[in-house]
């Protein structure tokens, strides 16, 4: 699955990972870390449900434990794994372990799928040379080890072959290591990539960083040169791949650091360094020599003779680092003179009651002198504008008219931190430029191409981890959203885009256990409300972040942070009785303390917000600053800043390092700034809190342009930086001395929050490598020749994904490790790097072949070249040989010396004319290439220039819009509040009502009370009649009172039963709810685990079925070769059997040969016989003497033939002998030889056998696995193919009534084309009538545009009813289908769909096919027919070269002739020596001026080539500079019309009125012409209704022949063409008459549904 080198494992290794896997290991998961151990088998019911027994590693203890506390633990082979995602578990303990022991090992950098992980060393280990850069040069990331120059490698490499932008994002917490891997980072790229002229080194890079450290590093609790800054270094590249130009933006400064910063923490190390290292000069310049005693900033020289040599070590190596970057000494004195200023602020004070001003006037009057102004003027910007009080960075309406309460707002700002504003102002304006003079020496005017990003930022601040008992600060809470940024950016781009990018393809991958982002802690400190442009005072109760509400709590007159904390935990805090895993944000234990919960809640940080809404209040003091340095008297600190603020290297005082030309700087710079101008930013870009979220979204927008590397950088343990105290080490387990130990509680919480588990895992069951189609086809079809052969290697694809499918086929990949979308092909890890490996193979084999090509056809012609060159020597011997036989000759001598006088003065004007046209042609060219130069410069600068103006209207058009969406909300609100002023009014007058009737009733009360006093003094009678009626009333009262009393008691205790009743029930549902809380957590985490472990099973049920998918491979190979061999074999018997038949026959030879030696031996005794017979005989005459001399003679003689035949028959049987010894040499050579291919080759099958034995075992063993699953498979199998049935007998049921729906159709269009052609035809009849019968051409003209119109509204109207037709018929199919499995009927009709848009797609490419054959052949023929006129100019040439051959023969007869005259005349054979040397010499001489001609003519040709090239060169540039001229021209056109627009709207009005009484004029001619023509158009229409009426019953009547004679389309289709043919010779005939004055159109369109349904609109044009 993962891309690994292939190792061989010993005996050993494979031995000791069967017993691992035999004892199944497990790690204990426990509060100190991780343990292993070893699961104990046990019976089954011996232990409760859910626990295990273990038995640990180390020291042999039997553990019973839950199941949730154990993980799986890997074989040792895997222990030092170079990427976490091939580890065969995955899981938290394997991850840190492996970590863990790769750190031990001193190997720090680890591969975590497409990211990387380093572990920050204690000691810099020497893995950072540059003989290190160059092993990873040009190497491909699965090829190489893990390590920082890897990531820089891959960028680099994805950069030059996809030309897009790459960034590398560096994530972690502080003092992990990320700005020094960004060092290692820029120093690969730039020594690797190289610049052109070296202008980017890496010494520059190092003095680049030297400066940034003095300035804007500093030594904190975890960090001892901790960052404090973010900053983005941009490298942009041009098109060789080298460093063109680059560039640094910084952000997010920590500028009151300068004056207050956390306790034990250290300034900027810059001020360390000066007052330590600057030399007796500098000192008295910057007044140092006597240093104050105390700082109100803090300020004070370091008092160890240690740090002070250090600090001195690394001014003297800034002030060189200065120097390299082209800082001159002024501007080095500048940046000296602002620093000791700053001091000397420090050392001057403030007054901490009275009057704001000075505590310390004479170090005031020392700062005032380096700063180039007076006292006055110092102290007056630093403390004399705070009359107007302090601005708040947004204006509302209604705060700027009262006075007061800026006074009030005024009077509540110290001395002391107007001074803290000015040093703080003062040193941000000093980096600014700092980082201005680094962009100066870094810039260049070189074209680039595309641009490599690395992000630094500091990282996460916890002062908890480094033992403070301290709250976090406003600027380290923005450090940390700035991480919490980009890991938000990494949780998008590593899950969100993957999961949408499968959800697209429709590619279904199960990932349920992958949280959220980190969108809720984001989320609190910048969620913006929809009112966010509305400029209003009023509190909302809707929910926004820490900086808005910062913000508006600033400028509320009662505003302050326990009420800005106590809206934020309104709006994110935890219900009562949460606890940190319910929310992100807790109380701290202090009113102005409260905890955030980072990185998912894994990392807790405690924020104290005492004095956070100064951060939100400007103070006039820091923008006094930069007045202050620009109207400064020193000239070098006023040159400084006056240059610099006429560029906007800064954006919004916040992000620094703007500058550049370069198309891509400008790019950057205008993103950058269309994010402080869209929207929201419009407004509220000048606030101080907002800025901190413009400052990051400008970062994150840059960043996601590109294609991200991330780089996790881990702190292995915060007592390494944050101070002393033992490492923890794991429980049971003892400290390695070798090991470099980890805190495995805060790696563990580092895993946690950065998320890489959940990223491993998405890239192990994902498919993280994908392409186009069109680009893999591309790029990988050199793997498949066969397909390349077939097509050719310029074919055109109509159809991608199916090419790639036959490419993947004959790539032989398991269907497993790839997939199919819908525009890309998705692979597994791993998968595209094997098969890159692949096409470098073939690459390379391929550019060898053609190197052998190419040195074969060199050697080739160096071989012609060589024998051009011998013959041309042996001409040359022979010239010089016939020269020194005429060398003495007079005649030749009287000829050479006048033959060049003759020639000399032709040649010279010759040469002389070529001189000047060469002469004249260089000076065109160097005229045309300065005109072309100067066109570049001009065609650079108008780009620029053009890219500025557009970059200026966008700004306008984003002010413009972010004003008009203001003024929309406002007008809103305007409106919202007016509607409440009306609700409150009527409210109000309703109040009024009821207080003036309730006001009567009292008036009314009391009168009545009056009179009855007075009615008891007048009459007694009535008033004990009324006290009488008072009394009962009141009895009456009381009594009711009581009772309701009464009833309100018994309800009360009712209610109070009820509701002890239902808070015991709420607790006991609480209680219940908790239980199950608890337990669906238990199995969310079960499951969970579960689920990690059998996605852990099923890849490694991918990787051995891939394993398996190799091995039948290997196996398909081993067959093939074994199939060769068993050829061989055969081969090997066949030539066996024919040595054993030539054995066979050599013996036969044998046996005859024998059979004939032993008949010779036979001969030869009948022969000795006979001789001793003979001898016998010679005795018996001998003792007999009785013979005579004659029969002796006989005798001997008989006995000499005797002898010869003996001799004979010997030397037969001696060459016999000899041949039978050699057969027999030649049979035992040839049986040894059999002997030994028949052992070689019996050792050959049986080591084949082994193997093939083997592989067998092997593969039986992983069948039998898997033949529970095949069955499964079966079933499953079984179950698709029912319901493939069933949905097969649904499609067949869904075509008949779809082809029955199609007859209908048919026959309906059938009767329209009838109605239509009838129609047709009495229009023309109607036409000729009123051709015939008229009297002049405009009439006829008008008659037919009222035709026309008939005719299109006749159309339409059949077009209406037709399209009301479908409309229901597609209603009543729509109906039938609902009721009939829809979606299973849709699914196969766009099955079929897509079947015959394939059949289409074909036919297409059929006729594209034959559109390009005819092309050829067209070409073919215009090739033959200029070949036809070559060889009528060769035929010209050649009987040319006839009649000048035939003059010389004649020469030559006529010459010949005079030879043989003086021949006859007997004259000297001298002179016809001299004459035929004469004739010899002319002949040299003509083969010698004809090779003057031809080198002659070839030098012409070549110079007129030339010539015609410089012409077409010459062409080429005029016409690009024309083409620019044109365009300028064009635009020039354009700003003039734009500003004659409005000159010509006037003369149009007076045109349209001109028009307008004309039209009249015409409409009331037009209209008396109408009226006589309305009659004739009656009699039309009445005549159409006859013929249509007519048309319907022949169509009744001719239907179904036309149903049985042809097919219904290609008839209609036919039919339609054919009328429209006969109109068009119809209309062109008529049209001829009235072709002068009109031009009459005539469409009929007949909508023909084929079986796709889709309508095809037939036109005819005259």
């Amino acid at each position: 699955m993962i891309g690994q080198r292939v190792k061989v494992k010993t005996e050993e290794q494979i031995a000791a990972e069967q017993a691992w896997y035999g004892s199944e290991k497990v790690w204990l998961v426990h509060k100190d870390g991780f343990s292993l151990a070893t699961v104990v088998k046990t019976e089954d019911g011996s232990l409760p449900e859910g626990k295990v027994k273990i038995k640990l590693e180390h020291d042999g203890t039997i553990l019973d434990v839950d199941e949730d506390d154990i993980e799986k633990a890997n074989p040792p082979s895997y222990d030092r794994s170079e990427d976490l995602a091939s580890l065969l578990y995955l899981n938290e303990s394997s991850v840190m372990h492996c970590l863990r022991q790769r750190y031990g090992g001193n190997l720090i950098h680890t591969y975590a799928g497409t990211n990387m992980v380093v572990i920050n060393p204690l000691s810099t280990p020497s893995m950072y040379s540059e003989k290190v850069m160059h092993m990873f040069k040009g190497c491909r990331r699965d090829d190489s080890a893990p390590h920082i120059y890897s990531v820089a490698q891959s960028a680099y490499r994805n950069l030059l072959t996809t030309r897009q932008d790459q960034s590398i994002v560096l994530l972690g917490k502080s003092g992990s290591g990320k700005t020094t891997n960004c060092q290692h980072l820029l120093q690969y790229l730039v020594s690797i990539a190289g610049s052109t002229g070296k202008i980017f080194s890496a010494e520059k890079w190092q003095a680049v960083y030297t400066i940034l450290e003095a300035f804007g590093n500093s030594s904190t609790a975890m960090n001892t040169n901790a960052s404090h800054f973010s900053h983005v270094v941009s490298l942009d590249f041009d098109q060789a791949g080298q460093v063109a130009s680059a560039s640094i933006q910084t952000m997010l400064l920590e500028k009151l650091r300068v004056s207050r910063r956390p306790e034990g923490e250290s300034t900027y190390n810059i001020f360390y360094y000066m007052m330590a290292g600057a030399d007796s000069s500098l000192r008295t310049e910057l007044h140092f020599n006597h240093l104050a005693e105390n700082s109100a900033f803090g300020i004070i020289p370091q008092s160890k003779p240690d740090d002070k040599q250090r600090a001195s070590q690394q001014f003297t190596k800034l002030q060189a680092a200065m120097k390299v970057l082209g800082i001159s000494g002024e501007e080095q004195k500048a940046l000296w003179l602002i620093l000791g200023a700053i001091y000397h602020l420090g050392a001057a004070g403030a007054t901490k009651a009275g009057r704001r001003q000075f505590a310390r006037h004479e170090w005031a009057q020392k700062a005032a002198y380096l700063l180039g102004c007076t006292l006055e003027e110092l102290s007056s910007s630093v403390f004399k504008h705070q009359a107007k009080g302090l601005q708040h960075s947004t204006s509302f309406r209604g705060a700027q008219d009262d006075g007061g309460q800026g006074d009030s707002s005024g009077s509540k700002v110290t001395a002391l931190e107007c001074l803290e504003a000015m040093a703080s102002g003062l040193y941000s304006e000093l980096f600014t430029l700092v980082i201005s003079l680094i962009n100066r020496a870094l810039k260049s005017s070189q074209h680039s191409l595309c641009s490599l990003l690395i992000v630094d930022t500091p990282g996460f601040q916890n002062p908890r981890l480094a033992q403070q008992q301290r709250g976090a600060t406003f600027e380290e809470l923005c450090h940390n959203y700035t991480q919490e940024r980009l890991q938000t950016l990494f949780h998008e781009r590593t899950f969100v885009q993957e999961l949408e990018r499968y959800k697209e393809e429709n590619i279904e991958l199960a990932l349920d256990d992958i949280e959220c982002s980190t969108s809720r802690s984001v989320a609190a400190i910048d969620q913006a409300s929809t009112q966010a442009l509305v400029r209003t005072l009023a509190r909302t109760d809707e929910a926004r972040g820490l900086l808005w509400l910062m913000e508006e709590e600033a400028v509320q007159p009662g505003g302050s942070e326990e009420t800005m904390l106590e809206r934020l935990f309104s709006y994110y805090g935890s219900a009562q009785g949460e606890n940190k895993g319910a929310g992100l944000l807790l109380r701290g234990e202090k009113p102005h303390l409260f905890l955030l919960g980072h990185s998912h809640g894994t990392n807790w940080v405690e924020y104290n917000a005492q004095g956070w809404l100064s951060h939100a209040k400007h103070n006039p003091a820091a923008q006094n600053a930069a007045t202050l340095l620009q109207d400064s008297q020193k000239k070098n600190i006023s040159g400084l800043f006056m240059g610099r603020a006429s560029g906007a290297t800064v954006l919004s005082g916040s992000i620094a390092g703007l500058e550049g030309s370069s198309q891509l700087a400008l790019r950057r710079a205008t993103s950058m700034r269309k994010t402080f101008t869209t929207g929201v930013a419009a407004v509220k870009k000048k606030s101080l809190c907002i800025q901190v979220k413009l400052q990051v979204d400008a970062l994150i927008d840059m960043v996601r342009r590109s294609r991200v590397h991330f780089v996790h950088c881990l702190l292995p343990k915060a007592e390494a930086v944050g101070g002393g105290g033992e490492p923890r080490v794991t429980h049971g387990e003892s400290p390695d001395s070798g090991l470099m130990t980890l805190d495995v509680g805060l790696l563990r919480a580092q895993l946690r929050g950065s998320k890489l588990l959940d990223a491993l895992r998405i890239y192990r069951q994902g498919y993280p490598d994908h392409m186009v189609f069109s680009e893999f086809r591309r790029r990988f079809d050199v793997l498949a020749p066969h397909l390349t052969k077939r097509h050719g290697r310029n074919y055109i694809v109509t159809d991608e994904k199916r090419a790639v499918q036959e490419l993947l086929e004959s790539l032989e990949l398991e269907k497993s490790s790839y997939h199919m979308g819908l525009s890309r092909i998705f692979f597994r890890a791993g998968i595209l790097s094997k098969l890159e490996e692949q096409r470098d193979v073939k690459t390379r084999r391929n550019i060898s072949l053609f190197q052998a090509a190419c040195r074969g056809y060199l050697a080739r012609q160096a071989f012609k070249k060589r024998k051009i060159q011998d013959l041309a020597i042996r001409c040359i011997q022979k010239n010089i040989k016939k020269n020194r036989g005429v060398k003495h000759w007079p005649w030749w001598k009287l000829f050479t010396t006048v033959r060049p006088l003759i020639e000399v003065q032709l040649t010279e004007e010759q040469i002389r004319g070529k001189d000047e046209e060469i002469q004249q042609l260089k000076q065109k060219l160097e005229r045309v290439e300065k005109e072309r130069n100067e066109l570049r410069l001009n065609s650079d600068r108008l780009e620029s220039r053009i890219t500025e103006l557009s970059s200026e209207l966008a700004d306008e058009r984003n002010t413009g819009e972010s004003a008009s969406q203001l003024l929309e909300s406002e007008t809103s609100e305007r409106l919202r509040l007016e509607r409440d002023m009306k609700d409150l009014q009527t409210k109000f007058d309703s109040t009024k009502k009821q207080m003036e009737s309730i006001e009567m009733e009292v008036m009314e009360a009391r009168l009545i009370r009056a009179s009855e006093l007075n009615g008891e003094m007048d009459d007694d009678d009535t008033g004990g009649e009324w006290r009488l009626k008072y009394e009962r009333a009141i009895r009456e009262i009381e009594f009711t009172k009581k009772r309701l009393q009464q009833e309100f008691d018994d309800k009360l205790e009712v209610e109070q039963q009820n509701k002890r009743q239902l808070e015991r029930r709420i607790s006991d549902l609480q209680a219940d709810n908790e239980e199950s809380q608890r337990n669906i957590q238990q199995l969310k985490k079960k499951t969970q685990r579960l689920t990690a472990e059998l996605q852990d099973t099923k890849l490694h049920l991918e990787g051995q079925q891939s394993r398996n998918h190799d091995l039948e491979k290997k196996q398909r190979k081993f067959d093939s070769e074994l199939s060769g061999a068993q050829e061989e074999v055969q081969r090997e018997k066949t030539l066996r059997e024919k040595l054993a038949r030539e054995k066979d026959m050599l013996t036969g030879e044998a046996f005859s040969l024998r059979q004939q030696l032993e008949d010779k031996d036979l001969e030869v005794c009948a022969v000795n016989l006979k001789l001793d017979q003979l001898e016998a005989e010679l005795q018996d005459l001998n003792s007999q003497e009785s013979k005579d001399e004659a029969s002796l003679a006989k005798v001997k003689k008989q006995l000499r033939d005797m002898e010869a035949k003996v001799k004979d028959q010997e030397e037969e049987l001696d060459e016999q002998a000899g041949n039978i010894q050699m057969l027999e040499q030649a049979k035992l050579r040839l049986e040894m030889e059999m002997e030994r291919l028949r052992q070689t080759h019996s050792k050959d099958i049986e080591s084949k056998d082994d193997e093939v034995e083997e592989i067998r075992q092997s593969c039986s063993k992983k069948l039998k696995q898997m033949e529970v699953q095949l069955e499964e498979e079966y079933d499953e199998k079984q179950k698709v193919l029912k319901e493939r049935r069933e949905l097969e007998s649904k499609l067949l049921s869904a075509q008949d009534k779809v082809r029955s729906g199609d007859m209908e159709t048919e026959k309906r269009l059938r009767k329209d084309l009838k109605r239509t052609k009838a129609l047709l035809a009495d229009a023309q009849i109607m036409l000729d009538h009123i051709k015939n019968n008229a009297p002049s051409k405009r009439e006829i003209a008008q008659l037919k545009n009222q035709l026309e119109e008939s005719e299109f509204t006749c159309a339409a109207a059949v077009k209406s009813r037709k399209s009301m037709e479908v409309e229901i018929e597609d209603l009543h199919v729509q109906m039938e289908d609902i009721s009939k499995m829809k979606q299973a009927l849709e699914e196969q009709l766009s099955r079929v769909q897509r079947e015959k848009n394939d059949v289409q797609s074909r036919m297409e490419e059929d006729q594209e096919d034959l559109n390009e054959l005819m092309k050829k052949h067209k070409a073919a023929v215009a090739q033959s027919a200029q070949n036809l006129a070559q060889i009528s100019d060769l035929q010209a040439q050649l009987e040319d070269a006839l009649k000048e051959k035939q003059e010389v023969q004649e020469k030559m007869q006529s010459l010949q002739s005079q030879l043989e005259f003086q021949e006859q005349s007997m004259v000297e054979k001298s002179l016809v020596s001299r004459q035929e040397a004469k004739i010899r010499e002319l002949e040299t001489k003509l083969e010698f001026e004809k090779t003057q001609v031809k080198r002659l003519e070839s030098l012409v040709a070549r110079l007129k080539e030339n010539m015609e090239k410089l012409m077409e060169e010459r062409d080429q540039r005029s016409s690009s500079e024309n083409r620019e001229k044109e365009q300028n021209k064009r635009l020039q056109r354009q700003i003039r019309d734009t500003k004659e627009e409005m000159g010509e709207l006037a003369k149009k009005e007076a045109e349209a009125s001109r028009k307008k009484h004309e039209l009249e004029m015409d409409i009331e001619s037009l209209e008396a012409a109408n009226q006589s023509l309305q009659a004739d158009l009656k009699l039309a229409f009445k005549r159409i209704g006859d013929l249509q009426a007519a048309i319907e019953d022949e169509m009744e009547s001719d239907d179904n022949e036309d149903l049985i004679n042809s097919p219904p389309g290609r008839r209609r289709y036919c039919f339609s063409r054919s009328d429209d043919e006969e109109e068009e010779e119809e209309e062109k005939e008529e049209g001829g008459a009235a072709q002068g004055s009109y031009h009459s159109r005539f469409r009929y369109g007949s909508q023909i549904k084929d079986d796709d349904s889709e309508d095809r609109p037939y036109e005819t044009t005259s």
